[in-house]
């Protein structure tokens, strides 16, 4: 028994040496971060076609936006799964980790569209009929917003795996989908032929689907109006996702045709210009 402890004091356990300040650096092989992030096998994917500086960037930065959709494609079937669970949080939650990640697949933009139309084009003829309209993941994440259409398939079908997995996600519910028939099992009354219509087809906005949301926002704030907040995020930064794609497009090339045989500026100005959860947006003018 120590003095301090005889006396009743309390006692002060002394202090553990000093780790040492320096990482470790020899594991013996690989690194733990390699076998982690596979850095090494990303930094391999970069093969471009030309000399022209550009290019490397214009090449990582349509790498990282493929990694976002994926992430992204992640986290809205996940919300999705959890509302097919009545788990109305853990969607509100993947929603909002989905909000951040479009935000940082926004910025992404940013490299491209400070390029001139003279330093586009110094590596544009490399990328061939290439075009984004070609992404499989980001077809994936129209499908699962409810932008649903059978001609999307097409330009997929020399690839089965990736054919088979988009047909699937074709005929699937979207989010809105799950979104709304968990509003009919809380006992809000979703038109019959909305829960019934075939998944696979281009949603229709709905009158009574307007009405149910209005009810849910004239109402105390609930969970149900945390749900309609956080997709109605998402829709937002998707449409400010398509709205900086046309201008970057437009500040690189103009009015000229897409890459991959499109309209061009023309084509992704009809797309900016649809709806993303319809009535969410035009339910709030009646509440």
């Amino acid at each position: 028994m120590t003095a301090d402890q005889h006396h009743g004091c309390p006692v002060t356990a002394a202090p553990a040496a000093p780790s040492d300040p320096n990482p470790k650096l020899d594991f013996g092989g690989t690194t733990p971060y390699e076998d982690y992030v596979h850095a090494s096998v990303l930094h391999s994917l970069q093969r471009t076609a030309t000399k022209e500086p550009l290019e490397m960037s214009f090449l990582v930065v349509t790498q990282v936006m493929e990694l976002y959709f994926g992430l992204i494609s992640f986290e809205w079937r996940h919300a999705r799964e959890r509302l097919r669970h009545d788990d109305v949080p853990g969607a509100v939650a993947a929603l909002r980790r989905s909000t951040g990640q479009l935000q940082a697949l926004r910025a992404a933009w940013r490299p491209i569209s400070r390029m001139t139309p003279r330093e586009f084009n110094s590596f544009r003829d490399s990328l061939g009929e290439g075009s984004g309209f070609q992404s499989g993941a980001y077809r994936h994440l129209e499908f699962l917003l409810g932008e649903k259409s059978a001609s999307m398939l097409v330009p997929h079908r020399a690839v089965p795996a990736l054919h088979a997995e988009l047909t699937a996600a074709l005929a699937e519910p979207s989010l809105y989908d799950e979104t709304l028939a968990l509003l009919a099992r809380r006992g809000h009354p979703v038109p019959a032929e909305v829960l019934d219509r075939d998944p696979a087809g281009a949603y229709v906005p709905s009158p009574g689907v307007e009405a149910v949301w209005a009810g849910v926002y004239s109402a105390e704030p609930g969970e149900l109006t945390e749900l309609g907040e956080a997709l109605t995020d998402v829709a937002e930064e998707f449409a400010r996702w398509r709205h900086d794609h046309l201008l970057a497009t437009r500040r690189a090339m103009g009015a000229k045709a897409g890459t991959g045989g499109s309209a061009g500026v023309a084509w992704l100005e009809k797309r900016a210009q649809r709806t993303v959860f319809p009535e969410l947006w035009t339910a709030r003018s009646h509440v």
